[in-house]
């Protein structure tokens, strides 16, 4: 018998529930996973409050990494015993899941199942954010909210890779030392000064062509203030709250800006997407041009526990729940 956690009904941390399910053999195209690792993702919690509606009940979280146990009918690319990892696809709270054969990639021997746990998600994000978004190049200077969090910490590393220079906010001294360790060239406490007149003083007055931000309502509107006419404000969560309604002459006033809402599962829609965001991961990776920071750990069944310590603000870096 298999354990996963599953939500009844949408709320706080305590609606999710540790319950035995039938898992059953792989269908057509099909495999069955046994899972190793998970990883934890603020998109989970907007699914556990019902922020992204979902028919209940429902397994949570959105990316795992194990190994294939049984291969169903039509399934020719891998056999039983092969590592593997995914990320946008639901479901993933669990021991052991069915998946699409195409939803799942191939681990190098050099990624291990927890890293690759802890990277799916928020490596791949990194990946489109800086090279299909907007292409960060040496000249670049860019800002990245919520520097010190998973992804933030990914986006840092490979940035300063690709030779640009790194502004990223953080709200405390231990956030900041992480941040400049990983790549941020200057780490702003938010709580402590003022982020906006800094970017000026840095850049000395000429601002900056993008701005990266997961936060949302605390730093959208400051955020547009930082960028250089027709530069692009790139927002892809929102840990503070969603963005209020924007009246659109605001961003021809502030100079013609441009504003994008992405999500990774428009940029890993097809199996070509898949492989091609995952495999410049790995490459990243296993050049050690960008380390994959797993600063929490957890047991799948404390996945409560994990949830409130992220919404609390206490976690840094990627998180897993192991199996």
């Amino acid at each position: 018998m298999s354990y996963s956690i599953h939500i009844h009904n949408p709320g706080g941390p305590e609606v999710m529930k540790w319950e035995s399910a039938d898992v059953g053999a792989p269908g057509f195209g099909q495999v069955r996973l046994k899972q190793n690792a998970i990883g934890l993702n603020f998109i989970d919690i907007y699914y556990r409050k019902g922020l992204y509606p979902t028919q209940m009940p429902f397994v949570p979280g959105m990316e795992a990494a194990g190994i294939v146990d049984m291969v169903g009918d039509g399934v020719a690319n891998l056999k039983s015993g092969d590592r593997v990892a995914y990320a946008m696809v639901l479901g993933a709270y669990a021991e052991t899941r069915l998946i699409l054969a195409d939803q799942v990639v191939k681990l190098p021997d050099e990624v291990s199942t927890q890293t690759a746990a802890a990277m799916m998600l928020q490596g791949m994000t990194a990946r489109y954010l800086i090279r299909d978004i907007y292409k960060v190049g040496p000249n670049d200077t860019i800002l990245i909210h919520a520097t010190a969090g998973g992804v933030g910490l990914i986006l840092c590393q490979w940035a300063a890779a690709l030779g640009a220079t790194v502004i990223g906010t953080v709200s405390s001294e231990e956030k900041a030392h992480l941040a400049k360790a990983n790549g941020c060239h200057h780490p702003i406490i938010y709580t402590r000064e003022n982020f906006q007149k800094r970017v000026l003083e840095i850049t000395d007055g000429k601002k900056l062509p993008v701005v990266y931000d997961s936060v949302g309502k605390e730093n959208f509107m400051k955020s547009l203030d930082c960028l250089q006419p027709r530069g692009l404000m790139v927002l892809f969560g929102a840990s503070s709250g969603a963005v209020p309604p924007l009246d659109l002459a605001v961003l021809a006033q502030k100079g013609s800006l441009l504003v994008t809402r992405p999500t990774l599962a428009t940029f890993v829609s097809t199996r070509s997407q898949l492989l091609e965001n995952s495999s410049d991961l790995f490459d990243v990776v296993r050049t050690c041009k960008v380390k994959i920071n797993i600063n929490q750990t957890y047991t799948l069944k404390d996945a409560a526990k994990a949830h409130s310590d992220m919404e609390a603000r206490l976690t840094t870096g990627s998180t897993i729940l192991t199996v």
